[in-house]
């Protein structure tokens, strides 16, 4: 179980919380890692995202901000550790009505892969803000999968890919 104490902020519309480098350090991967824990005693369940520095950060929803009492700017106490399973990721609607036109093999592949691997598809996707670069990336992992790949190829799993909130695939650090 790692320990520590960080300030929640805020990036633009988004209240996140950046872990402390020491407590990123405990951690089995640089890239996305799933956690349970709690935050100031309520319980966590969250898939990490890295913050492009071999660091990591996770949005602070409103639900746990409320449940929690904890909003941007104040100190919360964390205790997490690694999970080993990975929560099914929501699966953005074009993303999903491309999927859902495939054909059987790429549905069953889909079926088939790991959360985790379905999560990093799902982070490849939503890595641009261009909507035609989106498109094209869609079609590319359908085709992908339909030749078999069970991952995305040739892209940072370290990286930031929160187009909102990073800039050259790095978290941003304060709103600007």
């Amino acid at each position: 179980m790692v320990k520590f104490e960080s300030t929640l902020i805020k990036i633009k519309k988004w209240t996140i919380l950046r872990l402390p480098e020491s407590a990123s350090e405990t951690l089995p991967s640089r890239g996305q890692v799933t956690v349970k824990g709690t935050i100031n005693g309520f319980k966590l369940e969250k898939v990490l995202e890295p913050d492009g520095r071999w660091g990591h950060w996770f949005k602070v929803d409103d639900k746990l901000q409320k449940e929690a009492g904890i909003k941007s700017g104040d100190k919360v106490t964390v205790e997490i550790e690694p999970s080993k399973e990975w929560p099914e990721p929501d699966l953005p609607e074009d993303f999903s009505k491309a999927l859902s036109v495939a054909s059987k093999d790429v549905k069953e592949l889909w079926a088939k892969i790991t959360p985790m691997a379905r999560w990093e598809w799902i982070r490849w996707v939503n890595a641009t803000g261009v909507m035609e670069t989106r498109e094209r990336r869609i079609k590319v992992s359908i085709s992908k999968l339909q030749s078999g790949k069970r991952r995305p190829c040739c892209f940072n799993l370290a990286a930031c890919t929160d187009p909102e909130l990073s800039k050259n695939s790095v978290l941003i650090e304060t709103e600007s």
